[in-house]
């Protein structure tokens, strides 16, 4: 399992990166969000890893 924490605003980001948030839920900034490591959810990081913190659980 990972957690990831939106830390960042996503004001000023392209439209995709701003989808991938929307499909991983995180909406808010401090908002948190538990998923299963697996290459969908790694690669849906990687797309935002300067907005995101991401921990393992």
């Amino acid at each position: 399992m990972v957690k990831v924490k939106l830390i960042r605003s996503k004001i000023g980001c392209n439209p995709n990166q701003r989808k991938t948030l929307v499909a991983m839920g995180l909406r808010k900034i401090r908002q948190e969000r538990s998923f299963e490591d697996n290459l969908v959810i790694r690669g849906m990081i990687s797309k935002v890893a300067h907005l995101v913190e991401v921990t393992k659980s």
